[in-house]
C-alpha cells in the first residue's frame, strides 16, 4: 500500500491512460457499462462511488497483473 501513496488523487481517466486502457476496455475487464466509467472518468479515485471503486481500483493500481501466467 506504501508504494500507491498518491494515486487516491489522482483522477480516473489520468490513471486509465497512464495503463494505455481506453474507457471502453476498462469497462469490458470491470463487466460494466462504458457509460458508467465516463461518469466517474473526471472524478479523483478516492471520491469513486465505492461498488465501482472496488472493482476499477485493482485494475487502475496494476494488481491485475500480478495473477498473469508468465
Amino acid at each position: 500500500m506504501f508504494w500507491n501513496f498518491g494515486i487516491k488523487n489522482k483522477s480516473v481517466k489520468e490513471l486509465r491512460k497512464n495503463h494505455n486502457l481506453t474507457a471502453r476496455e476498462l469497462a469490458e475487464m470491470v463487466k460494466v457499462d462504458t457509460v458508467n466509467i465516463l461518469k466517474v472518468d473526471h472524478l479523483k479515485l478516492k471520491d469513486v462511488p465505492e461498488p465501482l471503486k472496488a472493482k476499477i481500483n485493482p485494475i487502475l493500481k496494476g494488481e491485475y497483473m500480478d495473477k498473469l501466467p508468465w
